[in-house]
């Protein structure tokens, strides 16, 4: 008999928070940055879903298609009783493992993690008219700040060999540091014997990187500019969103692309609920989100650093994304 649990770990006012302190260290730091959790309110998350659709972003295509491959394979090779996944969003991506699992005969419970409790309910009541015996235990949390409130969901219960999945190539998404210590932390909340299963983007050719990021359609420069309307509301600042240029690189040495966005003139910028007056010179940019692109070797010896065992290794056709199996 299918169930559906809400639990929300985020206080009233948590994001509105958190945004400000993220906001007032951006600002007030040598060189302007913002991290990219920032653009997905509604507006952005619809512009990011236009994104995944574009013939230049190949990330969310590809990683469908290895979880349509191999979905049955990681399913055989975690038995899993509990599917835990770190931003869930939507969780259309992974009806596939979700599938494979429930075929196999071994899956219970889905544990999805995101911010937004609205987008967890509208996934979780799709999900359990399809499986009439999955019972969806969704946590409403920050996934970076709460992942000790992920030991043991949903309590009281046996939950079984675990399995979690980190879709989408957000990984890429933190610093090296961030990532070490994510890993770790992660590691800390699983028992032996867990499965985790990363998405990750590789390096590739960096006309195609740069590509993927800066589409002809201009939809990605909305998206990036979005992170603007999102201050302007949360926090009463006086951004003027079409005044500042959007930019993507790929960074050779670190191996990631890099999202900004540029000044296209001299401007003062009131932030009226941080009590902050933000200069900007022409020219100048504020990162919005760096992108990592990874080779097997290097995200391999990260996950046995954080006391991960890599088990498998799954790309697509073309090498252009992987995701990588390990255990706890």
């Amino acid at each position: 008999m299918s169930a559906f649990t809400l639990v929300n770990h985020l206080d009233q006012g948590y994001l509105r928070d958190a945004l400000a302190a993220d906001a007032r260290t951006a600002f007030t730091a040598e060189h302007k940055w913002l991290p990219p959790k920032w653009f997905y309110d509604a507006e952005g998350s619809a512009l990011f879903t236009k994104i995944t659709q574009l013939p230049e972003y190949y990330p969310t295509r590809r990683e469908l298609a290895i979880l349509r491959a191999r979905g049955a394979e990681v399913a055989a090779a975690t038995g899993a009783e509990t599917l835990v996944e770190l931003g869930s969003g939507t969780s259309d991506k992974t009806e596939w493992l979700l599938s494979e699992l429930s075929t196999a005969g071994t899956l219970r419970t889905y544990v999805p993690v995101d911010v937004d409790a609205g987008t967890l309910t509208s996934a979780a009541h799709r999900l359990i008219a399809t499986y009439q015996d999955l019972s969806v235990y969704a946590v409403c949390a920050d996934f970076e700040v709460h992942l000790k409130s992920l030991v043991g969901v949903p309590p009281g219960e046996a939950t079984g060999r675990r399995l979690v999945a980190f879709l989408g190539g957000t990984i890429g998404n933190l610093t090296p540091a961030a990532r070490a210590a994510f890993l770790a932390g992660l590691r800390a909340t699983m028992a032996p014997g867990d499965g985790f299963l990363l998405g990750a983007d590789l390096v590739k050719d960096p006309r195609r990187l740069v590509a993927a990021y800066d589409d002809a359609a201009g939809v990605t420069a909305e998206f990036n500019r979005n992170v603007l309307r999102v201050l302007n509301r949360e926090l009463r600042a006086g951004f003027e969103p079409e005044a500042f240029e959007h930019v993507a690189i790929w960074d050779e040495e670190n191996e990631w692309i890099e999202m900004r966005l540029r000044a296209m003139r001299d401007m003062t910028v009131g932030v009226e609920d941080l009590d902050l007056a933000v200069s900007f010179a022409e020219g100048e940019e504020m990162r919005t989100e760096i992108s990592a692109k990874f080779r097997r070797a290097g995200l391999e010896d990260e996950l046995r650093r954080a006391s991960f065992t890599p088990a498998a290794w799954y790309t697509d056709p073309a090498g252009d994304f992987a995701l990588s199996l390990s255990f706890a």
